[in-house]
């Protein structure tokens, strides 16, 4: 049986879909492959097989044991364990910044977004939740792989690597609303807590927005505020690039 540990420099990707993620965008993290004795011989199994030998990593097949550790779900047929990596972010293109996130679904989510509206450059801020943990990379459908994540220290750390890029903090307190401002590019959106959001401090950091609601909510969910930023970055993005 294998188990998760955060501590460990591995982790697991639980699904067919994740596998092919894994070896076909960060196939240099993949270590070994794993499937179950209920998937069937076909070209999804040679696939996989082919894969994985291209990757030279071992597969290891009809091991059930290895499958009820790590899943709680009966309809897990392919695990993928990998390298936990951390990636350069490109300085010339635009960044998510997520500040102390603690939900691993909502990073996640978060991730699938930002490669859905263009931007691969994922900074996180520290403390925060563990976005190598099984459920986090299931949560992003595998856009993990698709990413460069980069784990930092401070915002102030973040900060020091990138002067040169535009910096817009998501706050409840901004008084320029998203879609009413003009980007500048190359560009950082940045996000904070759930619970707490983004400190005080960062009314003086950059361009502060705020994503305008009705009155009858108070805030938004940080998935769902971050999905609304991408798609409206989006926008004035093809714009900007036409």
């Amino acid at each position: 049986m294998i188990k998760y540990d955060k501590d460990e420099g591995t982790s697991y990707c639980l699904g067919i879909t994740l596998c092919f993620e894994l070896l076909n965008k960060k196939m240099g993290s993949a270590r070994k492959l794993y499937l179950s004795p209920e998937l069937e011989e076909g070209d999804t199994r040679q696939r996989l097989i082919s894969l994985a030998r291209l990757a030279g990593i071992p597969v290891i097949v009809n091991n059930a044991k290895a499958f009820k550790g790590l899943s709680d779900k009966d309809n897990v047929l392919a695990i993928g364990e990998f390298s936990k990596f951390s990636d350069k972010l490109d300085e010339n293109k635009d960044h998510v910044v997520l500040c102390q996130p603690m939900n691993m679904g909502n990073i996640g989510t978060i991730m699938r977004s930002s490669l859905a509206f263009g931007i691969k450059d994922l900074a996180i801020i520290g403390p925060n939740a563990d976005y190598f943990d099984p459920k986090a990379v299931r949560a992003s459908m595998g856009t993990v792989f698709s990413l460069r994540i980069h784990r930092y220290q401070s915002f102030e750390e973040y900060q020091a690597e990138f002067p040169n890029h535009s910096l817009y903090p998501f706050m409840l307190q901004a008084s320029k609303l998203l879609g009413k401002q003009k980007l500048r590019f190359p560009c950082s959106l940045i996000f904070g807590n759930e619970a707490k959001g983004l400190d005080q401090s960062f009314l003086h950091v950059g361009t502060p927005l705020l994503i305008k609601i009705s009155g009858e909510l108070d805030s938004l969910n940080l998935d769902n505020a971050a999905s609304i930023a991408l798609f409206e970055y989006s926008r004035e993005k093809d714009h900007f690039t036409m």
